[in-house]
């Protein structure tokens, strides 16, 4: 069974529960985790934890499922109304269409903290569940993925410079894949330099992931991408700056950084991470 499979396993029979007289809450809870997703953030953090020792994956399925519903958390809000106003997530009806706003604002701040508990029972060191809760909660909180969509939100209709976009997305997207990384190497117990070369690493990719979404978000109809397209159009996105044009020279001359700083990791890692990365790091034609 591939890393991806067992997660996949582990997060099918570990769905929140909430057993209550509420009609369809505990639906609700599981419905945008089990609908599916690329697990990029799970699976970068179950990569590094094999790459250095197989038998600590096991332990880390708890922080790995932690973290795709902090992420999960993040989807539901940011579709809201209020934000995004999505209709599609995943391929499904997003929760506030499905059901109204309460419930997927109420899903979002359960799956929130959910995500915490999750690290914190994981059968890990608590120095090692510490480290990484300070990880997670520094890159999903005010220092990386809420400043990150409160400036997303509040510069709609208002045209950044280059270097204000790409700080929006290093704190919106990149800090939570930077972090994956991190956690997995901390799980891994992989020196000092590394988790910081790793994170450096996430932070690129993090970037990269965020361009090639909104070249996707001009060229894919919303059935292709599986989620709502062409919705960035008050938004700051690379390709509203820099033309659909640019933004492709910007992810290609981005990937081929990713991939020098992916072959200067030890062989463990580079073998680790290489077939992961491979569908994120293609040139734009």
């Amino acid at each position: 069974m591939n890393l991806l499979e067992t997660f996949e396993n582990y997060l099918k029979s570990n769905l929140p529960v909430s057993k209550t007289f509420h009609p369809h809450f505990e639906n609700a809870l599981s419905l945008m985790l089990d609908a599916g997703g690329k697990r990029f953030r799970p699976m970068l953090l179950l990569s590094v934890v094999n790459s250095k020792n197989t038998l600590l994956v096991k332990s880390s399925l708890p922080v790995a499922l932690g973290l795709e519903m902090l992420h999960t958390y993040s989807l539901v809000h940011d579709d809201l109304p209020a934000m995004d106003n999505a209709d599609l997530r995943r391929g499904f009806e997003t929760l506030h269409k499905k059901y109204d706003d309460v419930t997927a604002i109420l899903v979002g701040d359960a799956l929130n903290t959910e995500a915490f508990k999750q690290i914190a029972n994981a059968p890990l060191s608590n120095d090692v569940k510490i480290e990484c809760i300070k990880v997670l909660s520094s890159d999903g909180g005010i220092d990386g993925m809420i400043i990150g969509q409160a400036i997303d939100c509040f510069f709609e209709n208002q045209k950044l410079e280059l270097s204000q976009l790409e700080f929006l997305h290093i704190h919106k997207t990149a800090k939570l894949i930077a972090g994956s990384l991190k956690m997995g190497a901390i799980i891994a117990n992989y020196d000092l330099a590394t988790q910081d070369k790793l994170y450096d690493f996430g932070i690129d990719i993090g970037l990269l992931f965020q361009i090639q979404d909104d070249i996707l978000d001009e060229t894919q109809t919303a059935i292709e991408a599986g989620k709502t397209t062409q919705n960035d159009g008050a938004k700051n996105s690379f390709v509203n700056l820099l033309g659909l044009e640019g933004a492709i020279n910007a992810a290609n001359e981005l990937a081929l950084k990713c991939e020098e700083s992916l072959k200067s990791l030890d062989e463990n890692l580079y073998n680790a991470l290489n077939n992961l990365l491979l569908k994120y790091l293609y040139r734009h034609k």
